[in-house]
């Protein structure tokens, strides 16, 4: 139960670095006594990196060198003092727009508010510059929203160590002011009420608050009940700020929709829980209440899970009716003549003062109240008069307009549609909108169609690129990289705090931990730097999937080599070829560049020459196909090492071959087992528990129906998701034969194999692919044999 590393053969001694004593020290095996011992004795922090020879060991330890005498067992500090001008330490500027996350648009659409490398910037759609409202580059400023009133703009800072809301005049001149939320934690998305007088906000640990920022003091309206990646709550207010409408999970792990009174502080569910709903939005004048719905959301509510995939989903669009005096927005039409009381009527209209009779004016922020009747309220649902597509988000526009976003299952480009409420009609609004806001007033949306970012108008049909806002595209934020490797360690730690699976910490003083690692802040002088203390720092929770990784890391310009998909051999000056690795043309994704019809190139065959360059050892033969992937390639070959009757094929190299590599290890396997077994026994591999392991299940296994058992080959798997699929596949039983006049009779269920198995693993495997195993074990599908 330890790990063993970094062995170093010194004499008659082999050292070595062991956590056998729970802190990785350096250990020695003395080979005439066969004796262990350990050599070093620290406490606080690993030895890494072991070196050295018959005069001295060298390794470090807690950031510093450290020079060890064999001999003796003393170890010293060996000091190194290096003072850099680096480039990555120095305070720089970044193009806003390359690190942009959410967006938000000014009541009148006259400005967008986004978030850009943790700063909060208002870019005007026409005239005037762009405002960075916040400039704090050691501070991750957050989730941007601006007031109905267009006088401030809310966000979430951890300015201060933990996040809290920060409010701020739009124009930046007055000091921004702190609003504490809660407890210390994650906090999300805050959305002001149209009468700008409450916040609502989520939060980590599942719950839906509200706060009245006049007494700011944190209202719980709910909590889900699953921590999942799926969006959850998505809460919006109703137009007079009296109602909350969010949708939660419930205990069938389907979603519910949901309205909150915020004068009584009761909740009603509105769906019956017999379909997931998302995203609720009210319309603006707080007749309707829209939310979308899928009725085959089933196998995705576990959304790990393999049985998931290729189970495309379909949503359909619904309306709640609020009101019971409301008639059906779909009501069947009919054009009728007027009478002659309807005419009299008709000019009593004309002769009416201009004005009068009209609908009263709506308060400023919002409409004075609206009509919410409970009761009957599941009755009211009615669906609109659309197809049923993968939809997105929902929001409403003025003039009875209904925007939602759609996203094509076969890969195609996303788009915006809008329903008119008033027509009953549909139409695409924009090509390639993955994300959109409508803004206050209803009148104008923001949207994001790849690295555009516009403001248009809600009527009419825009291209993609209207209303593109210019200025955002040149605005750039000041990087302070310093600044910002202490706010990533703290915000790392943090997240490690309130999302680790168990409060425990596996039994680690979590906040020692960081006040174990914080010293070496001050000698980080990279990302990579920085990544590598984050690993250490995390690496004390002892647990797996804990990735760390990103951030500004330097890339190296290159040029892609060509590769030809076969092992090149070397026969004193020259290469030939070993094997060439093809013959799966049925493949579109397989490019096999040596074994492509009418390429006379065979192993054994010797490589003289790559367009024209000759080829000789020791030259790297890989270094004569640098820049040539994907384009027409001469190779001089020929049957002896010599020019003379030497042929001159044109193959286009590949840019990879390791799948090619694979499938031929694959199908020397499986035409093996078919071998061995006399056609009796299938052979499937499994690379991963993934997109890719599903389809090489789904090909070998459905093909092999007519075997008597199969041999399932996971060594080196991947994993993924949860093998669900699989293991549900391999357990099937017979339920029942159907015989036929002509022909083999058929079996229910049909896609089986109902032989016996057995599984091949190794330790390579991981993730999903440690535990497919064990459910094929606990399952009693078979042996596992590795």
């Amino acid at each position: 139960n330890a790990t063993d590393t970094r062995p170093l053969w010194v004499g008659r001694t082999v050292y070595f670095l062991s956590d056998r004593a729970r802190t990785m020290n350096v250990f020695a095996f003395d080979l005439g006594s066969g004796k262990l011992r350990q050599v070093t004795r620290h406490e606080k922090y690993d030895v890494k990196w072991l070196a050295g020879g018959s005069s001295g060991l060298i390794y470090e330890q807690g950031g510093r060198l450290h020079l060890l005498d064999g001999k003796t067992g003393e170890s010293r500090p060996f000091p190194v003092r290096v003072a850099p001008d680096l480039p990555s330490l120095r305070p720089h500027y970044v193009k806003a727009l390359d690190f942009l996350r959410t967006i938000g648009i000014s009541p009148a659409g006259v400005r967008a508010v986004v978030e850009a490398r943790g700063e909060i910037l208002t870019v005007p759609l026409k005239e005037g510059d762009v405002r960075n409202l916040t400039r704090s580059p050691g501070v991750n400023d957050r989730y941007p929203a601006w007031s109905p009133d267009g006088s401030k703009i809310a966000w979430l800072s951890d300015k201060g160590g933990e996040y809290a809301l920060w409010i701020r005049d739009q124009l930046g001149e007055k000091p921004a002011e702190r609003v504490d939320l809660g407890a210390p934690g994650f906090y999300y998305s805050p959305r002001w009420s149209p009468d700008g007088k409450k916040i609502l906000y989520t939060d980590k640990r599942l719950h839906l608050w509200y706060m009245d920022l006049k007494d700011r003091d944190p209202k719980l309206v709910d909590t889900d009940l699953y921590d999942d990646p799926r969006p959850g709550l998505d809460p919006c207010w109703s137009p007079d700020s009296r109602w909350i409408a969010y949708t939660r999970d419930l205990p069938n792990k389907f979603r519910a929709l949901f309205l909150y009174e915020v004068a009584t502080g009761k909740t009603h569910r509105v769906t019956d829980g017999t379909s997931y709903v998302s995203s609720a939005c009210f319309d603006r004048e707080g007749r309707y209440l829209f939310f979308k719905a899928s009725t085959n959301y089933g196998l995705h509510t576990a959304w790990l899970d393999m049985s998931s995939y290729d189970r495309p989903l379909e949503w359909s669009l619904y309306v709640v009716l609020l009101s019971s005096k409301e008639l059906s927005p779909f009501r069947k039409r009919s054009d009728e003549e007027k009478t002659g009381k309807g005419k009299e009527k008709e000019k009593k209209k004309e002769k009416t003062p201009e004005g009068a009779g009209k609908k009263k004016a709506s308060p400023p922020g919002g409409i004075e109240k609206i009509r919410v009747d409970l009761e009957g309220l599941d009755r009211r649902i009615l669906a609109l008069p659309v197809p049923s597509r993968r939809y997105g988000k929902i929001q409403t526009a003025a003039g009875g307009k209904v925007f939602y976003t759609e996203s094509d299952r076969r890969g195609g480009s996303p788009r915006l549609r809008v329903f008119d409420m008033k027509t009953r009609k549909e139409k695409v609004f924009m090509e390639g909108v993955t994300g959109f806001l409508v803004s206050a007033d209803g009148k104008k949306l923001l949207y994001a169609a790849g690295k555009t970012v516009g403001i248009v108008g809600v009527q009419g049909s825009p291209k993609p690129g209207s209303g593109r806002l210019a200025r955002l595209e040149k605005a750039k934020v000041m990087v302070d990289p310093r600044a910002e490797f202490r706010q990533i360690f703290d915000e790392a730690w943090r997240i490690e705090r309130d999302f680790f699976y168990v409060p425990n910490m596996h039994g680690a003083d979590w906040a020692a931990v960081k006040e174990k690692y914080r010293p070496f802040l001050d000698y980080v002088a990279s990302r990579s730097d920085l990544n590598y203390l984050l690993a250490e720092m995390i690496g004390e929770l002892v647990v797996g999937h804990a990735y760390v990784g990103g951030g500004d890391i330097p890339k190296v310009e290159g040029e892609q080599a060509g590769l030809l998909g076969a092992d090149l051999e070397r026969d004193g000056e020259f290469y030939r070829f070993g094997r060439i690795y093809g013959g799966l043309h049925w493949n579109p994704g397989l490019k096999a560049p040596l074994a492509q019809p009418g390429i006379d190139v065979r192993e054994g065959d010797y490589l003289l020459a790559v367009n024209g360059v000759p080829l000789r050892a020791p030259v790297n033969p890989y270094s004569l196909f640098v820049g040539t992937a994907g384009k027409l390639t001469r190779l001089t070959v020929n049957s002896k090492p010599t020019e003379k009757g030497a042929r001159r094929v044109t193959v286009v190299p590949a840019s990879g071959e390791g799948r090619l590599r694979l499938m031929a290890w694959v199908e020397e396997n499986r035409k093996k087992v078919e071998k061995l077994s006399g056609g009796r026994l299938a052979y499937v591999y499994m690379p991963d528990t993934g997109r890719q392991g599903y389809t090489f299940f789904n090909r070998y296994y459905f093909s092999s129906l007519d075997k008597e058992g199969v041999i399932l080959d996971e060594r080196f798997n991947g994993g993924g998701s949860v093998a669900d699929y699989v293991v549900d596949l391999l357990g099937r039983k017979p339920l029942c034969w159907w015989a036929t006049r002509e022909g083999r009779p058929i079996g229910s269920p049909n896609a089986c194999v109902f032989g016996p198995k057995v599984m091949i693993i190794n330790q390579y495997a991981g993730s999903g692919g440690d535990a497919m195993p064990y459910f094929f074990r606990e399952r009693g599908l078979g042996k596992l044999v590795g």
